[in-house]
């Protein structure tokens, strides 16, 4: 009788063991095409790899950076985290992540798949802190029904050309007032990254130096002309203005906005829309220039992983950031494949094409301080349409606020 208990109850034991679970849990903001497809890769995920478990939690936008430091310091939260590749120095330095694994996330491992651009933007003094599943870059939006009002199938490629136009198709009431736009003008939208690094480069400077320690927006090509030519566009051509029918988006999906500048992220939003025909085409040159912002949100794994947890989180990361994950999220969120050969065969699509040529000649703006970076850009709009400040002066005040930023983070 004892010997058949003891047999059971190693049994038991035997059987719970083999069947234990290793739980991890992934963390990242809401947005409900990317929440909808990560639900789908765990469950594929779990079912190649019935050990682990995977727990899904996302959390609002807004909310998201002070939940992540009111959490991992105190040893609770995500395993995995999703994270903009802006605020990887940030959270590198706040001792959230840790190195990935060299043995598999190493130089040869990124260049042999992902874009160059890539490697640099999750590497941290010289090592590897995050992998991306999409990578972004932005483009020029059109309403068709509404350039054919003048005749055009799509808009000019040149910047003054798409002005004039925006100027035809601009609407006003009785009173002067902009019933639509012909060009959406919101600088929290993806307008800061056209100015800095799109706008910037076509009027002949460059954003930092390579080193991304010194500002240089201020010092080269046509320095604050650039910030003059972007107010003169809301408050000379009136074409539109900053929150016009609340932000841009809202403008252009309510076929009230003839063009709009934004990322390939929207495409999954706005296809949903029936009651809109649009294109996309790449972002307007200037001076013969091209240049495009290229950006992405990555997965890291926290300092919480460790052991089983850890080797978990690797499998979870190398799986989400597969090819297959990468076809499944352009499917699913419009978002561009980060590996450029999983891309290649998209690159003559009517939509997905404009944005992957753009990825040739994009430019990730380096961020020390991401939020405090892009609000100073906002603010230099807002002083000179708003206050009546300067270009000059209000130029000068962003690009000195922003070295104060680079030197207290790189004199650390």
């Amino acid at each position: 009788m004892k010997r058949a208990i003891l047999f059971a109850v190693l049994f038991i034991f035997m059987f719970s063991f083999a069947f234990s679970k290793t739980t991890i849990t992934y963390w990242q903001y809401f947005y409900k095409t990317k929440q909808d497809t990560i639900n789908q890769l765990i469950k594929e995920f779990e079912k190649e790899n019935p050990d682990i478990e995977v727990k899904h939690v996302t959390f609002p936008y807004e909310n998201y950076n002070q939940k992540v430091a009111a959490s991992l310091p105190a040893g609770v939260g995500p395993d995995v985290i999703n994270l903009f590749y802006g605020w990887l120095p940030m959270y590198i330095e706040s001792g959230y992540l840790m190195e990935l694994p060299k043995d598999t996330f190493n130089k040869d491992y990124f260049d042999n798949n992902f874009y160059p651009f890539v490697e640099k933007s999750v590497q941290y003094e010289g090592k590897y802190y995050a992998v991306p599943t999409a990578v972004r870059s932005l483009a020029l939006f059109y309403n068709k029904k509404i350039l054919k009002e003048i005749g055009l199938e799509q808009p000019p490629k040149n910047l003054n050309e798409v002005i004039e136009v925006a100027k035809k198709l601009s609407k006003y009431d009785k009173r002067g007032n902009l019933i639509r736009a012909g060009f959406t003008m919101q600088p929290s939208g993806q307008h800061h990254h056209w100015l800095r690094e799109v706008l910037v480069r076509q009027f002949g400077g460059v954003p930092y130096t390579s080193d991304n320690k010194t500002v240089l927006y201020d010092k080269t090509g046509a320095k604050s002309e650039v910030l003059q030519w972007y107010v003169d566009r809301i408050v000379k051509d009136n074409v539109g203005f900053p929150n016009f029918l609340n932000d841009d988006v809202t403008a252009f999906q309510s076929n009230m906005a003839a063009m709009t500048i934004d990322g390939s992220f929207r495409l999954g939003t706005l296809d949903a829309n029936r009651n809109l025909d649009y294109g996309v085409v790449e972002l307007p040159e200037y001076n013969g220039i091209k240049s495009n912002f290229a950006s992405f949100w990555a997965h890291g794994i926290t300092t919480n992983a460790k052991g089983e947890k850890l080797d978990a989180s690797v499998k979870f990361l190398e799986f989400i950031t597969s090819p297959k994950a990468m076809e499944l999220w352009l499917k699913n969120t419009g978002e561009l494949p980060a590996n450029p050969e999983v891309a290649l065969k998209y690159y003559d699509d009517p939509k997905y094409g404009p944005f992957l040529k753009g990825l040739e000649y994009a430019h990730a703006t380096f961020f020390a301080d991401e939020k405090a970076q892009r609000e100073l850009m906002m603010n230099a709009i807002d002083e000179v349409y708003l206050k009546d400040v300067s270009a000059e002066d209000a130029w000068k005040k962003a690009a000195d606020t922003e070295q104060k930023i680079l030197d207290e983070f790189w004199n650390k």
